[in-house]
């Protein structure tokens, strides 16, 4: 009898089936998807955080993968104990041929084997113990970490293989455990074989058996180099000199570090973290004084804020924050400070060391000129322009060797020190004025040098000796006077002895002589050499040296002393002078030789100004008093004084003559000795030309013990 055909499944259970199949693919394929969607959406905010937490993603993703391929696998066999049992339920009441027992025995050990290769192939530590803490089964990675075989491992207590007792960071207890039936959290350990602790992120769950808890699975990823990277980056949080945190937007303070509470001035993390964003605030502005409010914005901004401090103080700090978003909108800041105080306060010094050295070297009367190796100049103090009339701009980075208003001896002298010749030297030489008077000016040059005694060029100080050059000439010209003086009394000494026998000779003979005509000559004689006697006679009281303070003085006599001493160069000069004295002057107090030297430079002047406009003239001298003073005016016929001039006459070195004339220094002398003694002179111009110098004296009581105080 024929066998039967095996009767075939229906149409419907193998339609089932199929969908069934294309429902795990589906499913399974939905599932990778799902895993790299997550991935690539939490790529972004995880690399955002201080921690490097972005292989998350893609463990994420492959643990996906990986159980997507173990399921796969595991409905195949499914697929294929289902088949056989099949085959079983289509032989009802038959027994299975051995055939089929050895198929399903190879597919049972077949499917032991794939499961075990897969725990063995994770990277994870996967362990089965019982509650008192003998393993019953490992996979590889427990052996590779324990460095023993499985054998070595299994039927043994997991104490054992430590150095310790393990710790955990959150609670965990066996009683909560056998309630809970599940447990995670992060697990510290210190193997034998390693001095290193290892943590791992534990799941512990429940192996129930008959309703009662016999033993736990563990499965536990190493993060032992995370919490590695945890360790170094908060070691670096806290050792950081810069001031780190993290803010809410509206400025709260979430996280700082140590520099930061000390660069504020708090004693701890929490006084800092407790205080509202205002307190930080320095200006009214409504931003807070950290953080952006209404910034959507991730971008990094460097900017310098304005922190208040603890005590009352400002702290000025360099910001560099950047914005971290979480669902498109930015929800906290994190940036580093530098403090910057104590930079801003070394500038502000350091700007007011400039101000005043600017200051200095502009009030300072010398000017500074720095050369470099080169012989340009670098540096031109503002002073130059009192001196020169220009600006620095003329002189800087120009060479001393053809630069404007320069001289050969200052290149000279800048040549000498520059060469290492003399450590200081000095020289004059002439310069021009912008207004193109002619100028003496003294120039000391010293080497410059740096930090390490290094020669990098020459500093000049250069002064204005112009003044110093013609009080100089004056006091020579003193000494000759002084001199002359002298040899004038010995010519006057000299003198007196013959015109003494010539006028009692003269006076005999013309009492003896009877003719008419020879009287008229003798009578002559005798006039002209009494005028000599007198012209001897003013001589030697100009020449008389001053007597130690002052006596009471006859002003009328010493103007009437001081124009026959002038006389004859008058006369030479065609000058006429006319002196009206007043005998009922009353007494001054005065040093009698200034106050000639006083009229007698007022005279000269007349006379100069008369001689340089006209070829003859006349000099106008009037005195008089007032209640309490007399007044002497010496007025001119010359061309009188100039509007612009009058205000500076009576100036040092002021005047009006062609060089070679004169110095300038004899009105100004003339005014010095008047202030002296208590009076005053002043200058104008004649109405109908000519110049008008009015002197005033302070009268004297008349006694003697007044002109010797």
């Amino acid at each position: 009898m024929p066998e039967d055909p095996k009767p075939k499944h229906p149409p419907a259970a193998s339609r089932l089936e199929r969908e069934e199949s294309q429902l795990w693919r589906w499913a399974l394929g939905l599932l990778v998807l799902l895993a790299a969607a997550v991935a690539a959406l939490s790529w972004e905010q995880l690399s955002a955080l201080p921690y490097r937490l972005g292989a998350i993603p893609l463990g994420l993703f492959a643990l996906a993968v990986l159980f997507a391929a173990y399921a796969f696998g595991r409905k195949r066999e499914v697929q294929g104990l289902r088949e056989i049992l099949r085959g079983f339920q289509d032989r009802a009441g038959a027994a299975p041929s051995e055939e089929q027992l050895d198929q399903l025995g190879q597919l049972i050990v077949r499917s032991q084997r794939n499961f075990k290769e897969l725990i063995d192939s994770m990277d994870d530590v996967a362990l089965a113990t019982s509650l008192d803490g003998t393993l019953r089964t490992v996979n590889r990675r427990v052996t590779e970490i324990l460095q023993k075989s499985y054998s070595d491992v299994v039927g043994h207590k997991l104490e054992e293989f430590l150095q310790g007792p393990l710790i955990a960071e959150e609670p965990a207890d066996l009683a909560r455990f056998l309630e809970k039936r599940t447990w995670s959290g992060v697990v510290g350990v210190e193997l034998k074989n390693s001095r290193r602790r290892l943590y791992y992120d534990c799941v512990v769950n429940a192996i129930v058996k008959g309703g009662d808890v016999s033993g736990a699975s563990v499965l536990a990823r190493d993060i032992t180099q995370q919490r590695d990277k945890e360790r170094r980056f908060t070691q670096l949080f806290e050792t950081l000199q810069e001031g780190v945190y993290i803010c809410a937007p509206e400025g709260k303070l979430l996280e700082v570090n140590p520099a930061l509470v000390a660069i504020l001035g708090y004693a701890s993390k929490e006084e800092v973290l407790n205080l509202p964003p205002e307190a930080l605030k320095v200006d009214t502005s409504a931003d807070p004084a950290l953080g952006r409010m209404g910034s959507q914005t991730g971008r990094t901004r460097t900017r310098e804020v304005r922190l208040r401090k603890k005590d009352g103080g400002i702290a000025i700090c360099q910001d560099a924050s950047t914005g971290v978003i979480e669902d498109g909108r930015v929800v906290r800041y994190q940036g580093t400070l530098v403090d910057m105080t104590e930079k801003r306060t070394m500038e502000r010094q350091l700007r007011s060391q400039e101000e005043f050295r600017r200051h200095l070297l502009e009030s300072f009367p010398d000017l500074i000129l720095v050369l470099d190796l080169k012989g340009q100049f670098t540096f031109v103090s503002p002073r130059i322009r009192e001196l020169l009339g220009n600006g620095p701009e003329t002189l800087l980075g120009k060479n001393v060797e053809n630069a404007e208003n320069t001289s050969p001896e200052l290149a000279t002298l800048y040549r000498t020190v520059a060469a290492g010749e003399s450590s200081r030297a000095s020289c004059e030489y002439g310069a021009l004025h912008q207004d193109g008077s002619e100028r003496t000016m003294l120039g000391i040059a010293s080497p410059l040098r740096d930090a390490d005694d290094k020669p990098t060029g020459v500093i000049l100080s250069v002064r204005d000796v112009t003044v110093e050059k013609k009080l100089e000439q004056q006091i020579i010209q003193s000494e000759r006077l002084a001199a002359m003086g002298q040899m004038i009394g010995g010519f006057a000494h000299e003198l007196n002895n013959p015109l003494t026998a010539i006028l009692g000779n003269a006076q005999l003979l013309e009492d003896r002589e009877t003719d008419e005509t020879a009287r008229k000559r003798l009578e002559t004689l005798n006039q002209e050499a009494r005028k000599a006697a007198e012209i001897v006679k003013n001589l030697q009281f100009f020449a008389r040296p001053p007597a130690p303070g002052r006596s009471l003085v006859d002003v009328s006599e010493l103007v009437n002393r001081t124009v026959q001493m002038q006389a004859y160069p008058l006369r030479k000069s065609n000058i006429t002078v006319d002196l009206l004295p007043e005998p009922a002057l009353p007494m001054v107090i005065a040093d009698s030789n200034q106050l000639m030297q006083v009229f007698l430079n007022l005279l000269l002047n007349a006379e100069q100004a008369i001689r340089e406009n006209r070829e003859k003239g006349t000099i106008r001298v009037r005195l008089g008093r007032y209640p309490d003073s007399v007044w002497i005016v010496f007025q001119d016929d010359g061309p009188g004084i100039a509007p612009e001039t009058l205000p500076h006459i009576f100036d040092p070195f002021f005047t009006t003559r062609r060089p070679g004339r004169g110095t300038g220094l004899g009105l100004s002398i003339c005014k010095t000795v008047l202030r002296e003694h208590g009076g005053n002179i002043e200058a104008a111009s004649a109405p109908g030309g000519g110049a008008v110098f009015t002197i005033t004296l302070p009268l004297g009581v008349g006694t003697a013990e007044t002109a010797a105080k």
